[in-house]
């Protein structure tokens, strides 16, 4: 399945005010001064273009494209492109802050930038998103570039998104340059290791929350909630190091085998059977999907949707650790519950941020003109995980904060420290 770097989702009210909130309280435990507070708190860049494209009946038509960078204090600004009909400014700057927070956290050198054009792909044809995303190519070329702002796949765009865009920006440039943006087609510079990139990530994370908690994973049973790219890859994965996958779900239900699910066979049907579990013999039909998360499980492992785990059921989820592999599966108020419950959760900011590691890989690899192999980029990636994972446990037993706020610790800390030696303004 395609791979796209995780992206948080949107807040009903406003999604900038909810990445604020978490922000507002790292910022707090860390004692920031007004100067670097404010500064990280606002965008560096914000650009609005309009797009007049030619339809496929002939009529112009003319979208809104954005692009916000939040902050290049780290290096340039790394993230996606969405085509979607909400897409709006605050949601784009949300999603850019939330992304140097992201790189922050996992020590790569890049700040967030984001990028969106409203538009709805499903309604467009082909041709039609060809020449909206070059046209877009082209309205940012003074803020695209590899030491700038990198791209990717987002909501709505994918490898073939990123493969327009590359070909537009090097026509303009007059050379190739494929470490303009990631995503890419393997043979346009794309790095080995990008689909399971995530689910991976996911998986370093567990063990590692594993070993803190002393459960051993030999003995350890698991449910996963989601059975796209993340949950199909963090099961395969946790199942090859010993965990017990007893639950797994995707839209056509919640399955369930106390003896353990056969992944390989799981995703076997998948594959075989239109992209779903529908029919799956190898484990019970449960009669509501939602009880996969109050299993009776030592790992739980939401990987589909946002705000699955709420005050309605958390009381009812048995699992010692939760792994985020989706973004904002747990609500606030959950929150709080189930750190009175004693229950480790790693937060989505760490736990899905092997994407973006490979990302980084890519275009690392790009810059260097050279391939690595799939081992290679595997065994850094988990590295770099695990270390995030070590500062951020690190974090929450220095401050006493969950874990959660102790990723945003150390990324707006690592952020801060950053700004200061460079002098500031």
């Amino acid at each position: 399945m395609a791979y796209i770097e995780p992206a948080p989702i949107k807040d009903a009210e406003n999604p900038l005010e909810s990445m604020m909130e978490r922000f507002n309280l790292a910022a707090e435990k860390l004692g920031l001064s007004d100067e670097v507070y404010n500064v990280l708190k606002n965008p560096a860049k914000q650009v609005i273009v309009s797009l007049p494209i030619t339809m496929d009946n002939g009529k112009i038509q003319v979208f809104e494209g954005i692009r916000v960078i939040h902050s290049n204090i780290l290096g340039p600004a790394k993230g996606g492109i969405r085509f979607a009909p909400d897409v709006h400014l605050d949601e784009v700057k949300a999603l850019a802050a939330w992304m140097t927070w992201k790189c922050a956290v996992v020590d790569i050198p890049y700040g967030g930038g984001k990028g969106g054009v409203r538009c709805n792909p499903r309604e467009m044809s082909k041709g039609e998103i060809e020449r909206l995303m070059r046209a877009y190519t082209l309205a940012m070329l003074d803020v695209f570039g590899p030491d700038k702002d990198i791209p990717a796949p987002d909501m709505g765009t994918g490898p073939r998104e990123m493969a327009w865009l590359m070909d537009e920006y090097s026509k303009a440039k007059g050379m190739t340059v494929n470490s303009v943006v990631t995503g890419k087609p393997l043979v346009l510079g794309g790095s080995l290791g990008r689909t399971e990139a995530t689910g991976r990530g996911v998986m370093v994370s567990a063990l590692a929350a594993m070993q803190k908690l002393k459960i051993n994973p030999f003995q350890a049973t698991c449910a996963v909630q989601g059975f796209g790219n993340v949950g199909s890859w963090a099961s395969l994965l946790l199942e090859e190091r010993g965990l017990k996958i007893v639950a797994i779900s995707d839209i056509s239900g919640a399955y369930h085998n106390e003896n353990g699910i056969n992944i390989q066979e799981a995703i076997a049907y998948r594959d075989g059977n239109n992209g779903t579990l529908e029919g799956f013999k190898g484990a019970e039909k449960l009669n509501d999907p939602m009880e996969l998360l109050e299993l009776d499980v030592d790992v739980l492992v939401p990987a589909a949707v946002e705000d699955v785990i709420t005050i309605h059921n958390v009381d009812k989820i048995k699992a010692k650790l939760i792994v985020e592999g989706a973004n904002g599966p747990t609500s606030a108020k959950a929150d709080a519950i189930i750190n009175e419950k004693g229950i480790m959760a790693v937060p989505d900011i760490l736990a899905n941020a092997g994407g973006v590691t490979v990302s980084y890989f890519e275009w690392v690899q790009n810059r260097l003109g050279y391939k690595w192999t799939a081992e290679r980029v595997n065994r850094r990636s988990d590295r770099i995980m695990k270390d995030a994972f070590d500062h951020v446990y690190e974090a929450s037993i220095k401050y006493d904060v969950p874990m959660r706020i102790a990723a945003y610790i150390v990324a707006i800390d690592k952020v801060a420290k950053t700004y200061t030696f460079r002098g500031g303004f």
